[in-house]
């Protein structure tokens, strides 16, 4: 039975397709690197306002962050959007081989032109629906930079903003249809410089330091540490300056950039703490002095069952994005360009042979790499190991997400083909039908306080130790040099 208030509101969705579509399209062009968004957030900004949302901009002291609101009081849901793209995948949309538009310039390889797009819309629809049955409550996008690093989401925790929050919502694009669930690692990112004191190699090296040996060493001592580390932990390393490029000077700068990860952050902060110790020891050893700059930091994510059953619901109810002959055939021409595309999807296949084996089955009945089914509602043990600063959100309120197909089956992520995809119909698709799952969940946490209550109770529950914020007080969002 259709619900008269979710169609209409859908039905708002359907009429600004075009707009949605169109801020999808513009923030692919602009393709900003993280924390650099001001075209991206600036384009959000006046769409938003026109829309009739009251825009904040610049929140949490980020100038590329923003806030739209509509309604006022209670209960309060919000809607998380990202909008930045990653270095080195410029490409050109709709094709079937890599084709750089600009030399060495930026694309949208995790689809978040098509994520904020799609946020945007389920705003819209919760605008509508607030309007037009008077309800109390308040529906709150948040522009959020820098996911790909920045961690702006990160930011916000540390200033305590979410715990403003009943709930909150997002959805990413992926390769397949599903709510997601499970945990995922936190993260740390610190870079180090070492100063030393240059010399001739040869001719004087007694009175040179090398802050290049410091850095060696201190990536000596964390190899060490790695015997003594959990099994769910991480720790990787790049040396973002090797002081120099000739043998015969005693390089008197250097420096290497840490990620810590764990699976809860309280280990990751603890981690950290001991690599924090080798680096000190380092300097020590080689007499020279060093910077720890703090770049960023995530939690780890707390996965809310309420909130993934009321999203599947209503998954369920939509349905999932159909295709077109010429669209199907593109994913399919497409999903020939890397390996994998034959391998079961979704984070249920991972940990469930009999979900992997009815994914199976689906993908084999299509016949095509678009995956036009919607996964099973699974909701057991899972551990992903990547990190997002979804995390942080999420243990200071209840949070939770959903994967919309925006590119084939098995599509890697961060590549040139998602670029590809971001400005096709096929991303387009995903974009406006996100908007309308999240947009009738929404609705159901409006209409239904009792969802509301059972959310924030397994939350509180979920949460009982409390949020060890990784971002210290004094850091400000900002990237490695």
């Amino acid at each position: 039975m259709k619900n008269a208030k979710k169609e209409a509101a859908f039905a708002v969705i359907d009429q600004k397709a075009d707009l949605i579509v169109d801020v999808a399209d513009q923030i692919w062009g602009f393709a900003e690197l993280s924390l650099q968004e001001v075209q991206s957030a600036a384009l959000y900004e006046k769409v938003l306002e026109e829309e009739g949302f009251r825009v904040e901009k610049g929140i949490c002291s980020i100038p590329t962050a923003f806030a739209a609101s509509f309604g006022s009081g209670k209960p309060h849901i919000g809607i998380l959007a990202e909008y930045d793209a990653l270095s080195g995948l410029s490409q050109k949309g709709g094709s079937l081989e890599r084709l750089e538009t600009v030399p060495g310039g930026s694309g949208h390889g995790c689809g978040h032109n098509l994520l904020g797009a799609g946020a945007m819309a389920a705003a819209i629809g919760i605008k509508s629906y607030l309007e037009q049955t008077g309800k109390h409550g308040t529906v709150t996008l948040y522009g959020c930079p820098g996911e790909e690093g920045g961690a702006a989401k990160a930011f916000m925790a540390r200033d305590g903003l979410w715990y403003d929050l009943d709930a909150a919502l997002t959805w990413h694009p992926d390769d397949c249809n599903e709510v997601v669930t499970g945990s995922t690692n936190s993260c740390i990112q610190v870079q180090y410089t070492y100063t030393g004191i240059a010399s001739h190699a040869s001719g004087e090296p007694e009175r040179g330091r090398s802050a290049l040996d410091a850095v060696e060493l201190m990536n000596i001592g964390v190899q060490f540490l790695r015997e003594h580390m959990s099994e769910k932990a991480r720790i990787h390393y790049a040396i973002t300056n090797t002081g120099g490029r000739s043998p015969n000077v005693v390089q008197a700068k250097a420096s290497v950039l840490y990620m810590v990860r764990s699976n809860h952050v309280a280990d990751a902060v603890a981690l950290q703490a001991r690599v924090d110790k080798i680096a000190e020891g380092a300097a020590l050893m080689t007499e020279t002095t060093y910077e720890r700059k703090f770049i960023d930091a995530l939690a780890d994510t707390v996965s809310n069952h309420t909130l993934e059953s009321v999203l599947f619901k209503n998954f369920e109810a939509l349905g999932v994005p159909q295709y077109s002959w010429d669209e199907e055939e593109f994913a399919d021409a497409l999903a020939d360009t890397y390996e994998g595309s034959d391998k079961p999807c979704g984070i249920g296949a991972k940990f469930d042979s009999a979900i992997a084996k009815q994914v199976l089955q689906q993908q084999k009945r299509r016949g095509h790499a678009m995956n036009g089914f919607l996964l099973p509602l699974y909701q057991g043990e899972a551990f992903m190991p990547g990190s997002s600063d979804v995390g942080d959100v999420s243990w200071e309120c209840p949070t939770a997400q959903i994967h919309v197909a925006a590119f084939p089956n098995g599509c890697p992520g961060h590549s040139w083909q998602n670029v590809s995809c971001g400005v096709t119909s096929i991303g387009h698709k995903a974009a406006v039908h996100a908007g309308k799952v999240l947009c009738a969940s929404v609705i159901d946490l409006f209409e239904d306080a009792a969802l509301l209550k059972k959310a924030k109770a397994e939350f509180s529950l979920a949460t009982a130790n409390g949020y060890v914020c990784p971002t210290p007080k004094d850091a400000v969002p900002t990237i490695a040099d």
